[in-house]
C-alpha cells in the first residue's frame, strides 16, 4: 500500500508541474531514501488530495519509527517530502525573472501557486478558517479566526527539554529559512524559496506568508537581520515596493511595542493582491500642506486615524511622509490622552500603508501611539478589557486595515456560547470569559437554532469594530475629528 502513495505523490507532482515525467524514477528513489525503502513493487497510485497522500506517508514513518507522532515531527517529515519536488532557488529565480519581464502578475501568479502546489503554503490548513463579513458604519470588515497557523504542539514542548539550543537561523524571517530542515521550536522550511529584490539600493527578499491570511499575502523581508524601524528610508522602500509590483498593496507594521508587529527584530514589510474595507473609507476632511504641491490630503472615516495622501510624485510623497511622521512623534494633545512621551519614553509612531492607483502613489498614515496607564496597563489604544474575551492581542497592520485575525480558541467557544444562549448548557470555566457578553446578548435577542449563529457571529464582528475604535488616538466623534483636524494644521 505505502508504493500507492508513493506513487501517488510523485503523479501528483508530474500534474503539477513540479517536476517533468522523465524526472519520476528519481523523485521516486529519493522519497524511497527518506522512508528508508530499499525495495519497491509497482501498485496503482493512490488519486487524493495531497494532505491525505502525505499523511498516509507520515503514518508510514510513525509505525516504522522514523519519526515520533506529534505534529511538529510530521510538519518536518512531509516538508522534507515536498522539497524532493521543489525546485533549487536559482531555477527558481531565473522562471519568476523570465515571467515578471512579460508581466509582474504573471510572475506573482506563478509563484504563488508555486508555493500552494509545493505545499510550502498548505490549503488543507487554510480552508479550516472560519470567516465571514460583517456591516458597519466604516464599511465591510473581514473577520477570521485563523487555525491555518498550528499551534504549539505539546509533544515538541515536552521534548525540548533535552533539545539543543540553536540560533540558526536567527529568526523566522531570515534568508537562511530557505531550505532549512527545521526542529522542535523552528518550523521546517525545506520548501521554502524566495525571490531576491532591491529597494533603495538595499538587498530585500520576497516571499508568501505560509499561513495567508488574505489573498496572495506576501512578506518583504531584508536580507540583513536588523530591527524594524519607521522613518523616511522605510517610506521611500514602500513606494519602490509598488512601482516593483504595481498590483500589490505593501504596508509595515508600527516599529514601537504594543502596536507593532510580532517581529521587530527583523526589518520587513506585509503586502499582497488584495482589497480591504480601508480601502474604500471617505475623506471627510481633504487638506495640503505648504511646499508639497504635488500632493492631496485627507482625514478619512476609519475608526483609527488615518492620514491618507494622494501623490504624483514618489520623492514627495517619501518626504511628506516624513514630516507627518516627525511632526505626530513629537506632538501631545492632552485634552484627548495623546502623551509623545513621558518619563522619556516615545509613545508615537505610524502604521504606513501605500498603494498606487491611476499612476498615483496613495499612501495611508495611520497615527498609532503605545501609552499605557493604570486603568489600561496593556495599553491606551489597544483592546479595552471588556472586549478581551474576543480578543487581546495587538492590532497590527493586517488589522488596521479592517481584517481580524481572532485567536483558534474562538472556534470552540462560540459553539459554547451558542449552546448556552440556547439554554442547552451552562458558563464553564472555558467560557466564563464570556459571561457578560453572553448576558448582554440575552437581553437582546431571542435566539434560535435557526438565527443564534449568525447573530454571535455579527456581534463579533461588530465588536472588532468597536476594537479598531479603542486603537484610534482620534476617536470619529466631532470631538476627535476636532482635535484630528488640530493636529493637521500643525503640519
Amino acid at each position: 500500500m505505502i508504493n500507492s502513495y508513493i506513487n501517488g505523490l510523485v503523479n501528483y507532482a508530474v500534474e503539477k508541474g513540479l517536476i517533468d515525467e522523465c524526472d519520476s524514477i528519481y523523485a521516486r528513489n529519493r522519497v524511497l531514501a527518506l522512508l528508508k525503502l530499499d525495495d519497491y513493487k509497482e501498485e496503482d497510485a493512490l488519486k487524493v488530495e495531497l494532505c491525505e497522500l502525505l499523511k498516509g506517508l507520515c503514518d508510514y514513518a510513525v509505525e516504522k519509527g522514523l519519526i515520533n507522532d506529534s505534529i511538529t515531527e510530521r510538519d518536518i517529515f512531509d516538508t522534507e517530502l515536498m522539497a524532493i519536488f521543489t525546485d533549487r532557488p536559482s531555477t527558481l529565480i531565473k522562471k519568476y525573472n523570465e515571467l515578471y519581464k512579460k508581466d509582474p502578475m504573471l510572475a506573482t501568479d506563478w509563484y504563488y501557486n508555486f508555493s500552494c502546489n509545493t505545499n510550502y503554503i498548505r490549503r488543507d490548513r487554510i480552508a479550516k478558517d472560519v470567516k465571514w463579513k460583517t456591516e458597519t458604519e466604516y464599511g465591510t470588515l473581514d473577520i477570521t479566526i485563523n487555525l491555518s497557523k498550528p499551534e504549539k504542539d505539546p509533544k515538541a514542548i515536552a521534548a525540548m527539554r533535552n533539545a539543543k539550543v540553536s540560533q540558526y537561523p536567527a529568526c523566522q524571517l531570515c534568508k537562511e529559512n530557505e531550505g532549512y530542515l527545521g526542529r522542535l521550536n523552528h518550523p521546517a522550511r525545506g520548501n521554502h524559496r524566495i525571490i531576491p529584490l532591491s529597494m533603495e539600493g538595499e538587498d530585500f527578499y520576497l516571499q508568501y506568508s505560509p499561513y495567508v491570511y488574505y489573498n496572495e499575502h506576501c512578506i518583504v523581508f531584508n536580507k540583513i537581520h536588523k530591527p524594524m524601524i519607521i522613518d523616511k528610508p522605510t517610506l521611500r522602500k514602500l513606494l519602490s515596493f509598488v512601482d516593483y509590483l504595481p498590483h500589490y498593496f505593501v504596508g509595515s507594521n508600527a516599529d514601537l511595542p504594543i502596536v507593532g508587529g510580532s517581529i521587530l527584530a527583523h526589518e520587513h514589510f506585509q503586502g499582497g493582491h488584495n482589497h480591504f474595507a480601508m480601502e474604500d473609507a471617505k475623506p471627510i476632511y481633504e487638506f495640503t500642506v505648504k511646499g508639497y504641491p504635488n500632493s492631496k490630503l485627507a482625514i478619512v472615516k476609519w475608526p483609527l486615524s488615518v492620514i491618507r495622501v494622494y501623490s504624483s510624485n514618489k520623492d514627495e510623497a517619501a518626504n511628506l511622509g516624513e514630516h507627518i511622521l516627525n511632526t505626530w512623534i513629537n506632538y501631545s494633545d492632552e485634552e484627548v490622552s495623546i502623551y509623545a512621551y513621558t518619563d522619556g519614553v516615545r509613545h508615537n509612531t505610524i502604521t504606513p500603508i501605500v498603494r498606487k492607483k491611476n499612476g498615483l502613489y496613495e499612501m495611508d498614515l495611520v497615527l498609532r501611539n503605545n501609552l499605557t496607564t493604570e486603568e489600561y496597563p496593556l495599553g491606551l489604544f489597544h483592546p479595552h478589557p471588556e472586549y478581551h474575551n474576543i480578543k487581546k492581542e495587538n492590532i497590527g497592520l493586517i488589522e488596521v486595515m479592517g481584517l481580524a485575525i481572532l485567536p483558534a480558541r474562538l472556534k470552540k467557544e462560540i459553539q459554547l456560547v451558542e449552546e448556552i444562549l440556547l439554554g442547552n448548557g451552562d458558563i464553564t470555566e472555558e467560557t466564563e470569559k464570556h459571561r457578560a457578553w453572553i448576558d448582554s446578548l440575552k437581553k437582546k435577542y431571542t435566539f434560535t437554532k435557526e438565527n443564534v449563529d449568525s447573530i454571535v457571529k455579527e456581534e463579533i464582528g461588530k465588536t472588532f469594530g468597536k476594537i479598531l475604535e479603542n486603537a484610534g488616538v482620534y476617536k470619529m466623534t466631532d470631538e476627535g475629528i476636532e482635535h484630528f483636524i488640530k493636529f493637521t494644521k500643525a503640519l
